[in-house]
């Protein structure tokens, strides 16, 4: 059974900076590629990036030039880098993996999130 697992939320400032992972307990055959969502309260869940397995990278506009998403195959392990973090990130993350490229993506495994809370 596929898991995926976040670790790294927590409470930073704003413009502070916070890195959060993500590992699958085993190598998910068929999936082009990992990314992440968030959702805010109150809010609906919304993407904001994902990598493809050749490495491309996509991010939503409100944090394009703030966050990094990069990944290391050989851990099952996707990152998300996040800096310049603004009270409006707050959110909890979700980790998922699924089929995409640079023109979408949509994702069949999800974790069960971690949350991120920038201070004002």
């Amino acid at each position: 059974q596929v898991q995926l697992v976040e670790s790294g939320g927590g409470l930073v400032q704003a413009g502070g900076s916070l890195r959060i992972s993500c590992s699958a307990s085993v190598t998910i055959r068929g999936i082009t590629a990992m990314g992440w969502h968030r959702q805010a309260p109150g809010k609906q869940r919304e993407w904001v990036a994902h990598i493809t397995l050749d490495g491309h990278t996509e991010y939503t506009n409100s944090v394009k030039g703030r966050f990094t998403i990069s990944r290391d195959s050989a851990k099952n392990t996707v990152y998300l880098q996040m800096d310049s973090l603004k009270p409006e990130d707050t959110a909890v993350y979700y980790c998922n993996a699924g089929q995409g490229s640079t023109s979408y993506y949509t994702p069949g495994y999800w974790g069960q999130g971690t949350q991120v809370t920038v201070s004002s």
